[in-house]
């Protein structure tokens, strides 16, 4: 996608605004407004009013401007059936973390309009875990540069000892496996995740990690925070589909038209951290270039014509997964895919595609109580 990206943008002639490094890996590029006064949500308190960013691996790309209009961002590049429904309520009440955090201290380094960062946050703040925010400029990525990563989010962990955890789902992996595991420390939790990297079909190099989507416990642990294995397979299969589908949708979605695009560039700049300059190309110039991008997306991941349709199919896939018996796919609490799936969705608030998905789909009531578990912390133990 990245290489699609970079070549619209030099057809919308932004290339004179180089930068001294190029963006590599998956470009994360999604915007919103503000919403005001909307019936399916009040949003606020939890400190994440989160808009819209895609995400867009492939080629090396520079220019200043690509830096601005995607925003780049990092997350990373399971269909079974849960226990009957009285089953699964009598352990989901256990699935708070039953250990404590101690002193560990954590640094969110971010964009504001990122869906990766926001599956973090979302997460952070359903367990109420404290945590700081670096906001990161997406051009020069200065506040990165003690990193090797160079994509967001990064999590800096600190509990005696510096330890940094990349990729989305392996930060709520490995963190949530810590908050549960008493015998592990958070530098043998991150052995459980080990980075491979590879080169894809163009040469360019790909970092990946196993087992990102596994909450790594014992068997004893699984029995205790899990009513059943299969419903742990569950909630993998349905984080590992909100990576390889749900956030494809993004995009052709949020610039869908040019209005649209301009809408959600108008957010970027506002909520991002830009110099006048950078936002002023990232506005306008980087609005044109991800509606023509929107279009090659649309082609790349065989989206209907009308792209809401298949936008909203995925979302009522999801509900329909949840059943009428339960109140999230974890029962009675939030687990690993509905924080996934609400952090994704919860960026694209106040544009358009979200308004539309709210009034077409059958997501608003568990979206309210996603929105409710997350604000007030109710994971928190």
């Amino acid at each position: 996608m990245a290489a699609a990206c970079g070549g619209a943008f030099g057809r919308v002639g932004l290339q004179f605004l180089r930068t001294r490094g190029g963006i590599a890996g998956p470009v994360s590029s999604l915007v919103p407004l503000q919403g005001a006064g909307r019936s399916y949500g009040t949003g606020g308190g939890s400190g994440f009013r989160s808009k819209w960013f895609w995400t867009l691996p492939g080629r090396r790309v520079s220019g200043r401007v690509l830096g601005c209009a995607f925003l780049l961002g990092g997350g990373g590049l399971g269909l079974y059936q849960t226990v009957q429904f009285c089953f699964h309520n009598q352990f989901a009440q256990q699935m708070a973390p039953q250990s404590d955090t101690g002193d560990l201290r954590l640094t969110l380094y971010q964009y504001k309009t990122c869906p990766f960062c926001s599956k973090v946050r979302a997460f952070l703040d359903y367990h109420g875990l404290p945590y700081d925010i670096v906001e990161v400029n997406p051009v020069m990525r200065k506040e990165i540069h003690f990193s090797q990563y160079r994509k967001v989010p990064i999590l800096l962990a600190d509990d005696g000892e510096t330890l940094q955890l990349n990729d989305s789902s392996v930060i709520s992996s490995a963190i949530k496996t810590y908050m549960i595991s008493k015998d592990k420390n958070l530098k043998q939790i991150l052995s459980f995740y080990p980075e491979m990297k590879y080169k894809d079909e163009k040469g360019k190099e790909v970092t990946e990690y196993s087992n990102k989507y596994w909450v790594m416990l014992g068997e004893q642990d699984v029995e205790q925070h899990y009513p059943s294995k299969e419903s742990m397979k569950e909630e993998v299969k349905w984080r590992r589909w909100v990576d390889d589908w749900l956030v494809h949708l993004i995009s052709p979605n949020v610039y869908r038209t040019p209005t649209e695009s301009l809408a959600s560039f108008d957010y970027i700049v506002r909520e991002g951290k830009f110099g006048f300059f950078e936002g002023f190309c990232a506005k306008y110039l980087g609005a044109a270039a991800m509606f023509i991008i929107s279009k090659r997306l649309k082609s790349r991941h065989e989206l209907q014509s009308d792209v809401r349709q298949d936008l909203y199919k995925a979302v009522n896939d999801w509900v329909t997964a949840i059943g009428k018996k339960r109140q999230f796919m974890g029962g009675t609490r939030p687990n690993l895919a509905d924080l996934a799936v609400y952090g994704v969705l919860h960026v694209m608030e106040g544009l358009q595609a979200f308004d539309d998905m709210m009034a077409h789909t059958s997501m608003q009531p568990w979206y309210e109580r996603m929105e409710i578990a997350t604000e007030q912390h109710q994971g928190k133990h």
